[in-house]
């Protein structure tokens, strides 16, 4: 049995991917570009240590992402909101490290903890507002992330929060180097892999553990399956609710800052703002379990880095979107088939067991 659902939970994403090929090898033809051709050398920059580099440094903050909306999957919770969870999170944990001058061992815990609370924070409104008003968690996310963006660029362009770090770019105060989570050039000895790329290794275990073998993760899946069959066995829905909120929340806000410790060092109105929306599309195609998320977060970010070589072949680098766009489609209708073909089989199954029982009776 296991081998047949590790079968089945294999064909999904590769045949997602061997559509995707077809797809994007029918568009290179129609624009007159050689598929083999484009393919072998996003093949060929991708394996250099560089792109490798690059691709382990984007797939970390992806991880996280993906963590951030699966565990809220778990409980039929769309957390829509973290992009507005994690930039604010960047932005208050990158103000608080600029003004911090304590040695890295508590300077970046300090900034890890103001992160992940001001991502709670900010997810909890959205949980308050479903439990005590009903209010769906898809809108208020939505809202609250636009809600975020206005708040970040209030305080960066009108408060002493912001300063100038560049020609024309407002962010939060430059982290002193104490307070940065520096990585090791472990592949490139010019590119370094971020320190938060060990540490997401970490959370992504934790997160499994939590789910499998405790009881709280048995309370989230039994909710997620069904809130009332949870409440007849007395567990409290809307406790569960507001939990997995902030703790999806709380992920959330660590989006950010592997590239924030790791790299840019302030917070800016540059920095990336649409991790969190990739981050559903990884975790649908990682079906929430942190080894799936894994893998498709690296297949993704392996997509965005070789995009840039295809420019120099004279491709569009949207060709990786429409490949990234047909993976997720053919993978989530893929998943779904599998899914109403067990539920029959199951039926069938017992249909079987009942007539044997009303013959032998």
């Amino acid at each position: 049995m296991n081998l047949r659902r590790l079968g089945t939970s294999l064909i999904a994403p590769l045949l997602g991917v061997g559509i995707s090929i077809a797809v994007t090898s029918v568009i290179l033809i129609a624009i007159h570009a050689q598929p083999l051709a484009v393919f072998s050398s996003m093949i060929k920059y991708g394996a250099s240590a560089h792109a490798m580099t690059l691709i382990l440094n984007l797939a970390t903050t992806y991880f996280l992402s993906a963590l951030a909306v699966a565990i809220g999957f778990k409980m039929n919770l769309f957390n829509i909101g973290v992009n507005g969870q994690y930039t604010l999170g960047a932005m208050v944990g990158g103000a608080v490290a600029g003004s911090l001058h304590l040695p890295t061992i508590l300077s970046v815990p300090i900034t890890i903890a103001v992160a992940m609370i001001v991502g709670a924070g900010w997810a909890g409104i959205a949980a308050w507002l479903k439990v005590a008003r009903g209010v769906s968690e898809v809108i208020s996310t939505i809202m609250l992330n636009f809600i975020a963006t206005a708040i970040i660029s209030y305080t960066i362009v009108r408060t002493s929060v912001g300063h100038e770090t560049s020609l024309n770019v407002r962010g939060t105060a430059m982290i002193p180097e104490s307070g940065m989570l520096r990585g090791i050039p472990l592949l490139d000895p010019k590119t370094e892999i971020y320190g938060f790329f060990f540490i997401s290794i970490a959370i992504g275990i934790l997160y499994w553990f939590v789910l499998n073998r405790t009881r709280f993760g048995y309370d989230l899946r039994a909710t997620g399956h069904s809130a009332t069959a949870a409440r007849t066995s007395g567990i409290d829905a809307k406790r569960m609710t507001v939990i997995t909120m902030l703790i999806s929340g709380a992920l959330a806000g660590l989006v950010g800052l592997p590239y924030l410790l790791g790299d840019a060092g302030s917070y800016n109105l540059n920095f990336p703002t649409d991790w969190g929306f990739t981050g559903i599309a990884i975790a649908l195609l990682g079906r929430n379990n942190p080894i799936g998320i894994a893998v498709g977060a690296l297949l993704w970010a392996f997509l965005d880095v070789a995009s840039g070589q295809l420019i120099l072949e004279g491709v569009p680098r949207e060709i990786t979107t429409i490949m990234q766009g047909v993976i997720v489609i053919v993978v989530v209708m893929s998943y779904e088939i599998v899914r109403r073909n067990q539920v029959k089989s199951e039926q069938k199954n017992v249909a079987r067991a009942l007539e044997k029982q009303e013959v032998s009776a």
